[in-house]
């Protein structure tokens, strides 16, 4: 298999993993750009590996369920949801809004935690698949802010200012407004994202470390979001206060989580040298 067959192979899971309903192979073949013959096969191929299935009576293609049984088998061997869930849950009762999340991969945040606290009235409930669009984001903003402007920067323009999605009204354009907005997040020391990822929405981010010593690496960040009519700028100093705790008792307990994992990982037998 050539390197360009596995790079259509992964565009194809994502646009599955994209949809809520089967799709036709047509519809792939032109969100694709290739022939239909090519992506017969290439379903073909993945049915076969267990990773879509095909149904029988429309005939269209979806996901199998092996990508998300793959996935929480990846987050149960990082420890991830038995360190971090307490804690999230925690914040989510005291901010009675939605938590998540999210650790640093490379130059890229993942999310892989989450708890509602919004008991009633409007529920924000985003989808935990969605990329972290960095620039439009208060996860990506908290993180960004700790690098150097000319990292940041460079970073966010690689990755471009239209996100591969609708994003809010509010979403920074360029570089400028982006250099602005996070000179105010290390400015107040939390990042907001106000109807910038999304319309409608606003959430308060900040980093935690992967210790307790505040030199240390950046993990990941954790998060308050909810609808604009509950996040307001009166409750900002409020949520980032709970935030900063919880990213506080994440910094002290991050080192056991790596002590776990690497405590689960099969060891090597060393040969035994005997004299004689």
């Amino acid at each position: 298999m050539t390197v360009a067959a596995v790079s259509r192979c992964l565009s194809l899971l994502e646009i599955l993993a994209g949809e809520s309903e089967a799709v036709e192979l047509s519809e792939l073949a032109d969100r694709l750009d290739m022939p239909a013959s090519a992506v017969h096969r290439l379903l073909a191929t993945l049915a076969g590996h267990g990773w879509v299935v095909q149904e029988t009576a429309s005939q269209k293609y979806a996901l199998s369920l092996r990508m998300s049984t793959l996935a929480f088998r990846n987050l149960d061997a990082r420890n991830v949801p038995d360190v971090v869930q307490s804690i999230l849950d925690r914040l989510a009762l005291q901010t009675r809004e939605y938590c998540r999340l999210a650790i640093l991969e490379g130059q890229d945040l993942v999310w892989v935690a989450r708890a509602q606290g919004a008991a009633h009235g409007l529920k924000y409930d985003p989808d935990m698949g969605q990329e972290i669009i960095l620039h439009a984001t208060a996860n990506g903003k908290a993180w960004l802010a700790t690098l150097p402007e000319e990292q940041a920067l460079s970073i966010a323009y690689s990755r471009g200012f239209g996100g591969g999605r609708k994003l809010g009204p509010n979403s920074a354009r360029n570089i400028d407004e982006l250099r602005v907005r996070l000179a105010e997040t290390r400015r107040q020391g939390f990042a907001t994202s106000v109807e910038e990822a999304e319309a409608g929405t606003a959430a308060i981010a900040v980093p935690f470390r992967a210790s307790a010593d505040s030199s240390a690496a950046v993990a990941g960040t954790i998060s308050v979001a909810g609808p604009l009519v509950r996040i307001t700028p009166d409750r900002w100093e409020e949520l980032a206060s709970a935030l900063h705790r919880a990213a506080a008792e994440l910094s002290e307990i991050w080192p056991l989580r790596s002590r776990q994992r690497d405590a689960a990982r099969p060891r090597e037998r060393v040969p035994s040298m005997i004299s004689g």
